[in-house]
C-alpha cells in the first residue's frame, strides 16, 4: 500500500494518468461531499471483482473521511491501490473540486453521539430503575476501549447499516 496526498492525486489525474478514485465511506458520507471524480464503493462492499469492473485496468485510489477506511481498504485487495493521506477532509482543504450534496452526520459522530446516548441512559436508568443499567454504560465504555486499541469499531459497523446511511441497503 502507498500513501498519496490529495494534492499528489490531483497531479495524477491531471497528468492524464489513469487514476480511479474510489470513496470507500457510505452512501450517506459520500453524498454530503466527496471528490469531484470519485465513485463510490462502501468499504465494506469492496471486493475484487467489483474493483476489476470499474478500475478496468487503472489505479485505483481509495478515499475515506480521514484516511482509516482507505487504508483498510488497501488492505483488503491484491491491485495496485493508493491510500489518500487525510481522505476527504484533507482533499477539501486542499481546494481540490468537491461535488456538496445533502448533509449527513458523519460516520465518526454517529458513533459518538450514539455512545453518549447509551452512556447516558444506563448511567440515568441505574439510578431511576435498576442499579444493574449501569452495565450498558460499562459494556459502551470496553467497546470504545476496544475500538480504539483495534481500530476496528462494531457499533460503526452497525451504524453504517443503517437506512440514512446506506440508501440501497440489501
Amino acid at each position: 500500500m502507498q500513501e498519496v496526498s490529495p494534492i499528489e492525486i490531483a497531479k495524477r489525474i491531471s497528468s492524464g494518468e489513469g487514476l480511479l478514485i474510489v470513496d470507500v465511506r457510505t452512501p450517506g458520507e459520500y453524498g454530503a461531499i466527496h471528490a469531484e471524480s470519485a465513485i463510490n464503493i462502501p468499504l465494506e462492499s469492496i471486493s475484487e471483482e467489483t474493483l476489476q469492473k470499474e478500475a478496468q485496468g487503472r489505479t485505483v485510489a481509495f478515499i475515506c473521511k480521514g484516511g482509516t477506511r482507505s487504508k483498510r481498504a488497501c488492505q483488503a485487495v491484491t491491485c495496485n491501490a493508493l491510500s489518500v493521506v487525510g481522505g476527504t477532509d484533507a482533499w477539501v482543504n486542499a481546494g481540490l473540486p468537491v461535488v456538496r450534496g445533502k448533509g449527513v452526520i458523519s460516520l465518526e459522530r454517529q458513533v459518538r453521539i450514539a455512545a453518549g446516548i447509551l452512556v447516558l441512559l444506563g448511567v440515568a436508568g441505574s439510578f431511576l430503575l435498576h442499579p444493574a443499567l449501569l452495565g450498558i454504560s460499562a459494556f459502551v465504555g470496553a467497546g470504545l476501549v476496544f475500538a480504539g486499541v483495534t481500530d476496528w469499531c462494531g457499533m460503526g459497523l452497525l451504524l453504517a447499516k443503517m437506512p440514512w446511511n446506506c440508501g440501497k441497503c440489501s
